[in-house]
């Protein structure tokens, strides 16, 4: 059973802020803080989604924060499928879904709300990801495809900057995108009712881009706003490991064939290997010139051996 408290008493919510945790439980506790400290002027709920934490998460949100919703799950149940459990009972008029190692700048949320509210074909709003020290990160993400795969994506976004914008560039004016970043992104609820949310055979990774995907063929668009910050912490909700690398790959193949032909995706699947074995063997001759003293080296080294045993395992 899940447990669920702290529903909100206000007829109308402007947005539902959803936040699924896994055992960040200091990261969830500033992530909270920053929702509550920077938006101002709208009606909110917030749901956390816990997915079966053993670091005393749950007992950490009914101490500080009663006034949150929670969804204790007994399981690991992913991104996507977490998510939808507070999507299917939201009251908000968007979504608004944040990592637990996202934290909001004063503002940030206002001005994606105020995007979707005069833009009424925007499905997907996000805004722009900072790094700690306030440096850019990638917040938008163009959909795979065979040019994507084969080349490198730094020299499309350099040489193809309308086609894939990028960190690079630092727009002035929102912008329409393929994708955004899951971290932090706003989601229409009419958006939701006609496209459908979250496809759970998605693990983690990709989640959003199939949904963005989705949102496209039914006529949505899907937008950045380029100055509405918001700080992430990339990676330290679900760790940089070569079983998160896996699930990368898993769900790239997912998407690839759920959206392509046969013969398409296994020539997609060629490209990605492809590209796996050149940079094993780059590694490897590193590793042998440099007599495997660079840690960093050994360790991607390892790491590709990894990826490439696991694309020879029955799945």
């Amino acid at each position: 059973m899940n447990e669920r408290c702290g529903e909100h008493p206000a007829d109308k919510i402007d947005i539902s802020v959803i936040i699924v945790n896994w055992n960040t439980k200091d990261l969830l506790r500033n992530c909270l803080n920053s929702v509550y400290q920077t938006v101002q002027n709208l009606v909110f709920e917030i749901f956390v989604v816990d997915n079966s934490s053993s670091d005393g998460s749950v007992a950490m949100l009914e101490k500080e924060f009663p006034s949150v919703i929670r969804i204790a799950n007994k399981e690991n149940k992913g991104f996507g499928a977490a998510n939808n459990q507070a999507l299917a009972i939201m009251k908000g008029k968007y979504a608004l879904l944040l990592n637990s190692d996202a934290v909001l700048t004063s503002g940030a949320v206002k001005k994606i709300w105020d995007f979707g509210e005069t833009n009424k074909k925007a499905a997907i709003v996000c805004g722009q990801l900072l790094n700690a020290d306030g440096s850019r990160q990638n917040s938008i993400a163009s959909f795979p495809s065979l040019i994507t795969l084969a080349v490198n994506t730094s020299m499309l976004e350099y040489l193809l900057p309308c086609l894939y914008p990028s960190k690079r560039y630092k727009h002035t004016a929102p912008i329409e995108v393929d994708s955004a970043v899951g971290a932090c992104m706003m989601i229409r609820k009419k958006a939701l009712e006609e496209g459908g949310a979250f496809d759970e055979r998605y693990f983690f990774f990709f989640e959003e881009t199939d949904l963005a995907y989705t949102m496209r063929r039914h006529g949505w668009k899907i937008y950045q706003v380029p100055d509405a910050f918001i700080y992430h912490l990339q990676g330290q909700s679900i760790g940089q490991n070569t079983k998160s690398r896996v699930e990368f790959y898993r769900s790239r193949y997912q998407f690839l064939r759920k959206w392509n032909n046969p013969l398409y995706f296994y020539f997609a699947k060629g490209l990605i290997f492809l590209r796996l074995l050149i940079n094993y063997v780059a590694n490897l001759v590193f590793t042998f010139l440099t007599l495997g003293l660079n840690k960093k080296v050994r360790q991607k080294l390892i790491t590709y051996s990894e990826l490439i045993h696991w694309h020879f395992q029955k799945k």
